[in-house]
């Protein structure tokens, strides 16, 4: 059985991680459609820099993020003397961090699939009237529903399993930011609680399976019903 100490970081690990895909898959949509369909000057820029989280330390992340979105950085100055809103040491601040290192996952696996639909199919319907908008949402979406559920599944997986820039931008807080890879540190840093650390190790390769699963069985799922109609 889970004590109430690791249920309540398996909790926070999936509303945290179900939040940050909610919030950043409009964006991700966006660049992936700029990058699939649009040839603009600073194209390859746009295109490292959304990767760049795949190459970069975990931490060096973390500690941009601190040092743009902390309480007396640049950015997060700013929202905090307007806005009240503060992301160091806090849930929020762990969205923010998961989203950015999974961002690239979700992006790559919506570009691919906007690549693959057949630009003819869009073309013709132009020919007869419809609007870019109504192209995009009658033709180029329901086709590409296949990937932004691929990438949004990975996405949540990849979520799930950060750390290093989480630790680094908002600390390791009972209840507030430490999700499971964080509780496994705690246990591991604690005497005698190497089976606390096994369970949730189990759990984050069963969540993380399951994820995988869900992904391929969702995206065949999506594609049999494409062809049928």
């Amino acid at each position: 059985m889970l004590s109430d100490y690791e249920i309540q970081a398996l909790l926070l690990s999936l509303k945290i991680s179900g939040v940050a895909v909610l919030v950043s898959l409009p964006l991700g949509m966006a660049c992936a459609w700029l990058l699939a369909r649009k040839n603009f000057m600073g194209k390859s820029v746009l295109d490292g820099l959304i990767h760049l989280p795949l190459v970069l330390p975990p931490v060096v992340i973390g500690y941009l993020l601190l040092v743009m979105l902390g309480r007396q950085g640049w950015l997060g100055k700013v929202l905090y003397d307007w806005f009240g809103l503060t992301f160091s040491f806090s849930w929020r601040g762990a969205v923010v961090a998961v989203a950015v290192v999974s961002f690239p996952l979700m992006v790559r696996a919506i570009r691919l699939a906007l690549e693959n639909v057949d630009p003819k199919l869009e073309q013709a319907a132009r020919t007869l009237g419809a609007s870019p908008l109504r192209v995009f949402l009658t033709i180029t979406l329901p086709l590409t529903i296949p990937g932004i559920l691929t990438g949004s599944v990975l996405a949540f997986a990849r979520a799930l399993g950060e750390f290093g820039a989480t630790i680094t931008f908002v600390s390791n807080i009972p209840g507030e930011t430490q999700t499971i890879p964080l509780a496994m540190f705690s246990f591991i840093e604690t005497p005698g609680a190497e089976s606390q650390a096994a369970r949730l190790c189990v759990i984050a390769i069963a969540i993380a399976l399951a994820s995988l699963l869900a992904s391929e069985w969702l995206a065949r799922l999506a594609r049999r019903r494409l062809e049928a109609q």
